[in-house]
């Protein structure tokens, strides 16, 4: 059974994205700091039969993230499909912003993207295959200046996306994001749009292979 990992699940899209993936018969783990919810969320995916299992991950943390990532490739012999979903939504401009929350906001939203892809370059390249699958949004060409840290976090998952789309191409590695220009409630239209997104980047022929698309309700 193929597997995928969602790091910073939530009840919009990652959620969504995790059962999008599940009823195609992956095994999904799913993962975040919140203890109830990710139950909760995992609760919910088994009731309709779906094999899947919840554990607590904080983003943030490096190299819990790094840890996670190698324990759930050994455990499953390798990750088919990542979805990196963490986003921290701290609400400050360049007046109110500082390095207390600043740098913890960066690596929420940046940083854990990036020590998961460099966790799993070497497992995929080794698989021959893999999706790497990064929410984006609005404010990555769009900035924010109220949402500071987040504006520039996007930006960043957004340049992950396009600098690693074409070298791992070459090992048959899809690294692409969904840029995200809309607000998403759970269990919406647009959370399963966003998941049926994700999802036809995943199956797309190599030929057609897209670096970044844009998801707008307009």
């Amino acid at each position: 059974m193929k597997t995928f990992l969602s790091i910073g699940t939530g009840p919009g899209i990652g959620l969504a994205t995790a059962k999008r993936f599940a009823h195609e018969g992956f095994h999904v783990i799913i993962s975040g700091r919140n203890k109830e919810k990710q139950e909760a969320m995992r609760e919910e995916l088994a009731k309709d039969g779906f094999s899947v299992e919840a554990i607590i991950l904080d983003a943030s943390n490096l190299e819990a993230v790094r840890s996670t990532i190698l324990e759930m490739s050994t455990q499953h012999e390798g990750v088919d499909v990542l979805h990196y979903n963490a986003a921290a939504m701290h609400q400050a401009s360049i007046g109110s912003q500082n390095m207390d929350t600043f740098l913890p906001d960066l690596a929420t939203n940046v940083g854990g993207a990036l020590v998961a892809i460099q966790t799993l370059e070497p497992i995929m390249t080794k698989q021959g295959a893999g999706s790497i699958l990064l929410t984006g949004g609005l404010f990555a060409t769009d900035p924010n200046p109220e949402y500071l840290s987040l504006s520039i976090g996007k930006a960043a998952i957004r340049n992950l996306a396009y600098g690693l789309f074409k070298p791992f191409k070459q090992k048959n590695i899809h690294v692409a994001t969904v840029t995200v220009a809309a607000f998403v409630e759970a269990n919406s239209a647009a959370s399963k749009n966003i998941a049926d997104a994700f999802w036809g980047l995943h199956t797309s022929d190599p030929k057609e292979w897209e670096a970044e698309i844009t998801y707008s309700e307009n």
